[in-house]
């Protein structure tokens, strides 16, 4: 697959899951990646695996909610590959998972800070070097977009915004021929879902197996979406396939919901 040959990725939020499935199928796709997360020797892992591929990474350590952090990022970035292409908002933070009622108000601002304006931030440094090269932004979005469940209020209140942050970009910075469009994941089958599950079979006395099954029986295709399938989404809406798609959200979760 060579959907993004030549091209160079910025993803944030590097992480033993998605954040590395994002890395690793771009660079199967043909690109070439700059990685950022806060814990370096996670950036130094992943790095190792996209050099196993062929492809040149770049890690560099990064708080994104820090202005300074965040301009040294897109600054190393244009400095090593004199060019951006892609860049891919996947760091999140999950504010309390609490009634609205009795959340802690500075808790959810953290949340928006990392979510949203965090966001705002690296979209707002990389838009010369994205307009440069006709390129796109991807946030990383979550179905809790298509959901009101209780304690879940936070959550949704900053993904929600995030939704409307990537529409009005495209709308913004279409003219300048960028691209802003947003995928939003269900459950996705790494090791935090699969540490959660073994918990609950855990307290209910059952196998970890029959809570995936019971949890799969209400989605279409009946199995939980892998990082590396959310990721190829993302790699789709990078290339050349997706020219002309903008102010999207596609959510990538077998059939949990329908948008």
């Amino acid at each position: 697959m060579d959907l993004l040959t030549g091209k160079v990725v910025l993803v944030s939020g590097i992480g033993p899951g998605l954040g590395r499935s994002v890395a690793l199928r771009s660079a199967a796709a043909g690109a070439d990646v700059v990685l950022a997360a806060r814990t370096e020797s996670r950036l130094a892992e992943v790095a190792a695996e996209v050099a196993a591929l062929g492809r040149r990474a770049v890690p560099v350590p990064t708080d994104i909610t820090d202005d300074a952090s965040a301009t040294k990022l897109v600054e190393t970035a244009l400095s090593e590959f004199g060019r951006l292409d892609t860049l891919v908002n996947n760091a999140f933070a999950i504010p309390p998972i609490t009634d609205l009622a009795e959340v802690d108000l500075d808790a959810v601002r953290a949340g928006f800070e990392t979510n949203v304006l965090a966001a705002l931030r690296l979209t707002r440094l990389c838009t010369s070097a994205l307009a440069d090269s006709a390129g796109s932004v991807v946030m990383i979005n979550s179905a809790v977009l298509r959901h009101s469940r209780r304690t879940f209020g936070a959550y949704k209140m900053a993904k929600a915004s995030l939704l409307a942050l990537a529409q009005s970009l495209a709308s913004e910075l279409g003219p300048r021929g960028i691209r802003v469009n947003s995928v939003a994941p269900g459950y996705i089958w790494a090791d935090s879902l699969k540490w959660y599950f073994a918990y609950l079979a855990k307290e209910r006395g059952i196998p970890a197996e029959q809570v995936y099954a019971e949890t799969a029986e209400t989605i279409d295709l009946r199995r939980l979406p892998e990082p590396d399938e959310i990721a190829d989404t993302v790699v789709f809406l990078a290339s050349a396939l997706a020219r002309c798609v903008t102010g999207q959200c596609l959510d990538v979760n077998a059939g949990e919901y329908h948008h």
